[in-house]
């Protein structure tokens, strides 16, 4: 079996029972100090990474996005989840061409969402939307890589929050091939056991960006999988900002003084010899 099937395994292994956290590092170091922590599984985020790079949410390219996967999830020693946004095209060909490219990346996930990026019309017709999920379905099949598959539905994100609606959305996902679903923007709980039990006995994550739930709690309501989405990245952006904020407005350091130091950063990092600087 080659390394990424035996990532793809372990990653599947983790959604036959329990609940994992699984979050959203936005480039190598941070998902190194994720792993250093000892999560078992990494999922990237289409904002976080989009930022790291100067631009906005949606905006990279899909070269861009193949060279961020390759990067995680050789640079980690867990199975990686990506976030492919919408398969970078609209039809289900483009969807099935993109999938193929980003399975041979070296994840062990990926998910395809069913938001257009038009305001006026936020969600892709249902049968289209369908049919996306079951190319890249088709994809990684003809791969054979054994990547996990997860349809997003993003009603709840887009301005379209309607229960009924993501569940059949989500069930039409399945039924096309998703081995996981996923509704980003789901908070109540009793929403969140619908979903859990409608989809079931597929797996479904959880998007936790702030302080509504525990994993104990969506553990109990049957959710496998948790991820925080760009969560995280924006923590450290709120560090950062207001650090530089201070040095800007008052001419202060404080913020600076309640930084990490760096050799408490350094340890989560290994060591590697590079040319002409070897000390031994």
């Amino acid at each position: 079996m080659s390394p990424s099937n035996s990532r793809c395994q372990e990653f599947l292994g983790l959604h036959q029972a329990g609940c994992f956290v699984m979050p959203n590092p936005w480039d190598l170091g941070s998902a190194r100090v994720l792993t250093s922590l000892g999560f078992p599984a990494l999922a990237t985020t289409s904002a976080g990474f989009a930022w790291s790079l100067g631009q906005r949410d949606n905006h990279v390219s899909l070269e861009e996005a193949l060279s961020h996967f390759r990067a995680i999830a050789s640079g980690v020693d867990v199975p990686v989840n990506g976030d492919f946004e919408g398969g970078f095209a609209s039809d289900p060909a483009g969807v099935g061409t993109h999938v193929a490219a980003a399975a041979a990346t070296g994840l062990a996930g990926l998910s395809i969402e069913d938001s257009t990026g038009d305001p006026s019309a936020p969600l892709y017709e249902l049968s289209l939307a369908v049919e996306r999920i079951r190319a890249a379905r088709r994809a990684i099949d003809d791969s054979r890589t054994e990547v996990l598959l997860t349809g997003r539905s993003e009603g709840f994100i887009v301005g379209r929050p309607d229960l009924d609606e993501t569940i059949r959305r989500l069930q039409a996902y399945a039924e096309a091939g998703a081995d996981c679903l996923y509704a980003p923007g789901i908070r109540d709980r009793s929403d969140i056991v619908a979903v859990v039990r409608a989809v079931a006995p597929k797996p479904v994550n959880v998007l936790v960006n702030g302080d509504f739930t525990t994993v104990a709690d969506l553990a109990v309501a049957g959710v496998r999988r948790i991820s925080v989405g760009g969560a995280l990245a924006r923590a450290a952006w709120t560090g950062f900002l207001e650090a530089a904020r201070e040095i800007a407005r008052r001419g202060t350091f404080t913020g600076l003084a309640r930084a990490t130091p760096s050799d408490q950063l350094e340890r989560h990092f290994p060591e590697s010899r590079v040319p002409g600087r070897d000390k031994s």
